[in-house]
């Protein structure tokens, strides 16, 4: 189940079919036996004050859900991120939830599943995240502290080995943060092509997630889109217009709640799709009961985030493949009418504007919930760090994609052929993504 190699994804399998017949030593080898409490005084050692505070959900206590809990502390550990981070944030989420499920798949059912799970994502956190250790460390006390395991450290040790070897089969992959913020130096300035972009003209950031190694997908190339609409072309025109009109930062004809969407939306796709999962993986229903059923959940959260990084990747290999100006400087120095003093409602990133990698991402994550989770159990509200004031409630997740299109453009930071286009080649990288998942072509 390990690596295909430097040049490819990895196979992300954990094996779920082989519950019930797992081999629960998982080749882990302990010198001596650990007590419960010497467990409990390795994983409580960092004793510092807690920075991160998972959700009231991840509290320790009876009935507690511990992929719940672990979620929640996943959450905590990453915390409120900034675009520079995304890719690297959610290689964090994949490895810690594909070591999560082949944990499960190694370990005794019961609250030895559960624990094996727990210490999967505690040892990445430890590793990818180690700021947060202190908070990593108290949830991983409460955990092993309220599960009625008979000889925890055989759980805990399976936990960490499968950490330990995602995290090696990782090693490299060029999407940690220096590597995908690696400079880049921009070509002469040239009508559609982007520069430093206004206020800042800051360097590129991030410049080079698209040199990333793939979760699923083989290579990304095959998933590129075409090059964007020539300028002076009818779609350019329509979506130049559009942009100058709607995405001013004084639009007389954006609506108040056109614009609270462009606010909501202006959080990371990480941050914003992260509740949104949530939902589909809390327990409920069928959900609920089992180590398969606990398997499956694990594996959703895993393939969510090893397919969105797989669009994340494509993107950025095309953005800097075609090099699109953003509305902001065709505006203000295109031949279509510029206006030197055009200002967009939100500062414009500082990247290439084709494809739109919150519209990317979006297609991506629906296609991966739409696939493995079905329609939304029932209606969820979600909120943003860039919008305290703004809540918005969802229903299905084609209306997430759908305020991601709109919320760009509004925003005035990108054209809506891009963003349609960012849905698609999002959708697309995904569904090869969960084709090899599942064992489609190589």
């Amino acid at each position: 189940m390990g690596s295909r190699g430097a040049g490819s994804g990895a196979e992300l399998l954990f094996p779920i079919e082989t519950i019930g017949n797992a081999d629960y030593g998982l080749g882990v080898h302990t010198s001596k036996t650990i007590s419960r409490r010497a467990l409990l005084a390795t994983a409580a050692g960092a004793g510092a004050a807690t920075v991160l505070t998972p959700s009231p959900a991840g509290a320790a206590g009876p009935g507690v859900d511990t992929l719940l809990e672990w979620y929640d502390v996943t959450a905590a550990a990453v915390g409120v991120i900034t675009g520079p981070q995304q890719v690297t944030n959610s290689r964090t989420w994949a490895i810690a939830w594909i070591a999560a499920g082949r944990a499960l798949a190694a370990a005794r059912p019961g609250p030895e599943a559960e624990l094996a799970l727990a210490g999967a994502v505690h040892e990445t956190l430890l590793v990818t995240n180690p700021a947060a250790a202190a908070t990593v460390d108290a949830a991983f006390a409460a955990t092993l502290a309220r599960l009625d395991v008979r000889r925890p450290e055989r759980a805990v040790a399976a936990g960490a080995e499968a950490a330990r070897a995602v995290l090696a089969e990782r090693a490299g992959d060029g999407l940690d943060l220096a590597s995908v913020n690696r400079p880049f130096t921009p070509p002469p300035p040239a009508t559609g092509i982007w520069p430093r972009r206004p206020p800042a003209f800051a360097a590129a950031v991030p410049a080079r997630p698209g040199d990333g190694r793939p979760f699923l997908v083989r290579g990304v190339d095959a998933l590129l889109p075409g090059p964007p609409p020539a300028l002076g072309s009818d779609v350019h025109l329509r979506d130049l217009a559009e942009s100058r009109a709607v995405g001013a930062a004084d639009s007389a004809v954006r609506t108040p709640q056109q614009t609270a969407v462009a606010r909501f939306w202006a959080q990371t796709s990480l941050n914003g799709f992260t509740g949104a999962l949530r939902t589909t993986v809390a327990p409920g229903g069928s959900h609920a009961a089992g180590r398969r059923a606990l398997a499956r959940r694990a594996e959703l959260i895993a393939v969510f985030h090893a397919a969105t990084i797989d669009a994340q990747i494509t993107t950025y290999k095309a953005k800097y493949r075609y090099l699109a100006w953003r509305p902001v400087t065709a505006i203000r120095t295109g031949s279509v009418a510029p206006d030197p003093a055009w200002t967009p409602l939100l500062n414009t990133p500082a990247h290439p504007e084709y494809p739109s990698g919150h519209t990317t991402y979006a297609g991506a994550a629906q296609a991966v919930l739409d696939t493995l989770a079905g329609p939304p159990r029932a209606p969820f509200t979600l909120t943003s760090p860039a919008a305290a004031d703004v809540t918005l409630t969802y229903r299905r997740w084609s209306e997430l994609t759908r305020d991601n299109i709109d919320a760009r453009v509004w925003q005035g930071v990108h054209f809506r052929h891009t963003d349609e286009v960012g849905a698609a080649v999002g959708r697309r990288a995904a569904l090869a993504a969960l084709e090899r998942r599942h064992g489609g072509p190589r």
